[in-house]
């Protein structure tokens, strides 16, 4: 869990962006500081001095991100694209910035479409761009669609051929109608690969088209539509010469950069597009201790560039990789041009592989603060109890609870921790079977038994077919036991273990006049630990989880109980039936609301048993 207090302690005192989350993992906010440190802190500081915006601003925040720059100007133009690419909602200033469009060719579809797009999605589709006039992108589309009668309907092609009229397009030859037949998918591709030739830079054929279709209206006097041809050819021409900005000095990188530890490397990954930087993310990547920089960057580069959609024309690396040759062969066939594997060693292209180089240290450290802060509450909080009572070697801590209500169905939990977290699978169950009304201690006595007899007969048939203790449900035998509560359940553990023969140390996990967890009572002496220790906060969440889990199967069989008791009342309704109709009806609520026609549509219900049934709802 993101813990704000905290996460504000380690912000750096260097320039940057920082990127503020909702609890819908949305960006609702980019802002740029000179100091990030100084910066970020202010939101959570006294509210007096910010503004009502402000304030609600903060009030939806759950957690923040940032990334350090060079300068305050790297970090202006990052929040800038930054605002363009996920547009927050509470950065209404620059909300109407304008962002460059592109061309999307819907090629995963059958019948595919040209559509107007703003930004690239991981979709396996075909993107051209970006273009900087958005007229005239709308413009090129509708031209396309004029040339080459492209589709321009959300129908679900080649399904639903023939469910509809032909739409406007096709009276006006504008469309080729696939939705009716009227063109094979094989012509129609050979339309989307004509538009795909055009899209990267094969203007000639629409030019020699567009000038040939202006002189015949010109010849026939038709004035109006020479001038329309004539503003076409002119949009062609705009984006063929000026709208793609893929051009010298403008150039759409990748920039990749680890950082590595003993156990854990973190790869940064910046993306320029067009010049600007766009944005960034951080993978994990898990490896020996032995995997060399080279070995880790070689597969990051491998595996992400095998599935992303968009490939740069220069991917900038901190190090060298193997097989590069091959990689650049592999990479540019995908793109259709070269693609290019840096390793900058001076000027601008090694200034930016250093940023994500120290992107990448930094994330790689909060990662490793985290996992010791997650040690500390884990492991550390064993520790700390194995000092307390005096026992070493705590891995595994079994803890029981029961339940009842009014002696129904008393129940028992069993919840298991290993290293200090829950290990879920090894949970169970169980419902009392040889005791009558509400007595705990005797309750108790009923799961320990069965509970380790359970588990020395595993152990027993595990040891003749020379199988590990592993593949048995009970096999594994705690080095501690919890109990939900003091002296007299110590004691019926401790008696318990002693007729089987099984030393393991027992503590009851004692609690306080507010029912909160209080200590541990360990050998007739009441343990009190410091209320803000690790140990503490660990007994308190295993007891809570030994209740909760208890609690949820109690209420699961009394609500199958009430279930079968309604339909148990109703004459002619036994298991089989009562099961056939919950089967049937899913819930109490459906079979009353039933008919007695539909009530003997479930199998082995009569009329007579469906009127039986109805009478006795209504």
């Amino acid at each position: 869990m993101f813990d704000i207090r905290e996460e504000l302690k380690k912000l750096p005192e260097k320039p940057g962006v920082y990127l503020m989350h909702d609890g819908k993992d949305e960006i609702i906010y980019v802002g740029k500081a000179i100091s990030l440190k100084n910066r970020v802190r202010q939101y959570f500081q006294s509210s007096r001095n910010l503004s009502p915006k402000i304030r609600q601003m903060v009030s939806h925040i759950k957690y923040f991100e940032y990334i350090i720059t060079d300068s305050e100007l790297e970090a202006l133009v990052l929040e800038c694209n930054l605002i363009k690419e996920h547009n927050p909602k509470y950065n209404t200033m620059l909300k109407d910035d304008k962002s460059y469009p592109y061309i999307k060719v819907t090629v995963q579809e059958k019948y595919p479409r040209v559509l107007f797009a703003r930004r690239i999605k991981r979709d396996k589709n075909k993107y051209f761009g970006p273009y900087t006039s958005a007229g005239a992108v709308k413009d090129t589309i509708d031209l396309i669609q004029k040339i080459y009668k492209i589709r321009t309907c959300n129908r679900n092609l080649p399904k639903d051929i023939g469910k509809e009229r032909p739409c406007l397009y096709y009276q006006i030859k504008q469309c080729d109608a696939p939705c009716q037949g009227y063109i094979s998918r094989e012509a129609y591709q050979k339309s989307i690969h004509k538009v795909m030739n055009f899209l990267n830079g094969d203007y000639k054929e629409v030019l020699s088209y567009l000038q040939e279709k202006m002189m015949n209206a010109a010849q026939e006097m038709e004035f109006e539509q020479a001038a329309q041809y004539r503003d076409l050819i002119q949009s062609v021409n705009h984006i063929s010469n000026k709208q793609k900005i893929n051009s010298s000095g403008m150039e759409d990188q990748d920039i990749i950069a680890l950082a590595k530890a003993q156990e854990e490397s973190v790869v940064a990954l910046f993306f320029v597009r067009d010049g600007k930087l766009l944005g960034r993310e951080h993978f994990h990547m898990q490896h020996s201790i032995e995997t060399s920089r080279t070995e880790v960057m070689t597969e990051f580069v491998k595996q992400f560039y095998a599935g992303t959609p968009y490939l740069p024309r220069e991917i900038l690396l901190e190090c060298e990789i193997e097989e590069t040759e091959i990689l650049e062969q592999w990479l540019s066939s995908k793109k259709g041009v070269k693609v290019k594997i840096l390793v900058p060693k001076r000027g601008k292209k090694a200034e930016l592989v250093d940023m994500a180089r120290r992107n990448a240290v930094n994330i790689l450290k909060l990662d490793s603060e985290k996992i010791r802060m997650e040690e500390k509450r884990t492991i550390g909080a064993v520790k700390e109890i194995e000092q307390l009572i005096g026992i070493s070697g705590l891995k595994r801590m079994e803890a029981f609870d029961i339940s009842n209500f009014n002696g129904f169905e008393t129940v028992a939990s069993m919840v298991v921790y290993e290293n200090g977290k829950p290990k879920k699978r090894d949970y169970r169950k169980f419902k009392i079977q040889s005791v009558k009304g509400p007595d705990d201690y005797k309750s108790m006595e009923e799961v320990l038994t069965r509970r380790f007899l359970h588990g020395k007969k595993e152990r027993e048939q595990l040891k003749e077919q020379q199988m590990d203790l592993q593949f048995g449900s009970f096999t594994r035998f705690p080095d501690l036991l919890l109990m939900d509560g003091g002296k007299g359940q110590v004691n019926v553990a401790e008696r318990v273990l002693a007729q089987l023969n099984l030393t393991i140390p027992v503590c009851g996990m004692v609690k306080d006049d507010n029912h909160r967890t209080r200590g541990l009572y360990y050998q007739n002496e009441e343990i009190i630990f410091p209320p803000k220790s690790e140990a503490f906060r660990l007994i308190t969440r295993i007891q809570d989880e030994a209740h909760r889990f208890a609690i949820e199967y109690h209420r699961e069989l009394r609500g199958k109980a009430s279930v079968h008791s309604i339909l148990d009342e109703i004459n002619g309704i036994g298991p089989k039936r009562r099961k056939a109709l919950m089967k049937y009806f899913k819930d109490i609520a459906k079979i009353k609301d039933a008919s007695v026609e539909e009530l003997c549509q479930v199998e082995g219900i009569t009329k007579n048993v469906a009127e039986e049934i109805y009478h006795f709802f209504h």
